[in-house]
């Protein structure tokens, strides 16, 4: 699949997708057969949104290397081609990271989200050598993860004008950089589909982009599918409107979780726990909701007039 094939197909709401665990922290992978066929069912599929297993929120970091591709193998089998199915790699040198991206193409993903190699505290020079061996030794997509948060995470806007003739780099998931403006990457919008990862997908779209990373795709798609559809259409302030009543007071919840115990998945999976859709909880040393958050988190999602689970069987 060429770069332009693939760019029609990272688009939309990017699903980051919860990883189910069991009661001893082993992933439960009929959980997440049953939840893909879901996900499909409720419109995350192709050309409208992407299911991307294995990153960050979804918990990948935490995943062995025995878990994630059978994590992956599931979630391809599952959509039965009619997903844009995805996989996050994280943080590994290029030679580890080349040995990960071919086991996820052979298991059927049609892109990667791939860190910089964070560890190595890569230079910028590192970074283009870094993505231009992975963009030749695959045939999927690379979205890039600009990680902005760690040391050697940012990619800049001009190191990415040096690797515009990466055939296989389609996508930016736009983290904008402390010492850069929001901006100063659409120049390259017709070559690489931008990605908004700084909680402004309305700015991006009007802009050129062409999709975001949030919280709730993946747990009630037809809010997403909704906000996306409303900016296709150009209805940006309807848009505005329903993105904000859901981000706003998740992301003022979710940091008042975050002074209590860290994991990117911690509020996730209590909203999925919500929905009536249970994954179990975070590996240590992360935490799980406690009653008093759970018991808020249920008020706060029942006034977004989502269709929750009955209280007992969430509250107990």
């Amino acid at each position: 699949m060429n770069r332009e094939e693939t760019k029609k197909l990272i688009v939309g709401p990017i699903a980051t997708v919860p990883t189910p665990f069991d009661a001893d922290y082993e992933v439960d992978y009929l959980k997440m057969r049953d939840l893909t066929q879901w996900w499909v069912e409720s419109g995350l599929v192709k050309g409208k949104a992407v299911i991307k297993v294995a990153a960050a929120m979804g918990e990948g970091p935490q995943l062995r290397d025995d878990e994630w591709p059978e994590l992956l193998r599931t979630v391809v089998q599952a959509a039965d081609g009619k997903a844009t199915v995805m996989c996050g790699l994280h943080y590994k040198d290029t030679i580890r990271t080349i040995e990960d991206a071919k086991r996820a193409q052979d298991l059927g993903a049609i892109g990667l989200q791939i860190s910089p190699p964070v560890l190595n505290g890569p230079t910028q020079d590192d970074i283009v050598r870094h993505f231009g061996e992975i963009s030749e030794a695959i045939d999927i997509g690379i979205l890039v993860y600009v990680t902005r948060g760690m040391p050697g995470g940012s990619v800049y806007p001009e190191t990415f004008e040096r690797m515009v003739d990466f055939e296989q780099l389609v996508a930016i998931k736009w983290g904008v950089p402390f010492d850069r403006k929001y901006e100063d990457i659409f120049h390259l919008k017709d070559i690489f589909n931008i990605i908004d990862n700084n909680g402004t997908p309305i700015l991006n779209h009007k802009m050129g982009g062409k999709g975001y990373i949030n919280h709730s795709s993946e747990i009630h798609p037809p809010h997403d599918l909704k906000i996306w559809a409303l900016m296709e259409s150009g209805h940006y302030e309807e848009a505005q409107e329903l993105y904000s009543s859901v981000e706003d007071p998740h992301t003022e919840f979710a940091g008042r979780v975050g002074q209590r115990t860290g994991g990117q998945a911690v509020v996730k999976k209590g909203m999925m726990a919500v929905m009536g859709r249970p994954v179990g909880v975070s590996r240590p040393p992360s935490l799980p909701l406690n009653k008093a958050e759970m018991s808020e988190l249920y008020e706060m999602m029942s006034g977004w007039g989502w269709p929750v689970a009955p209280r007992n069987e969430v509250l107990g």
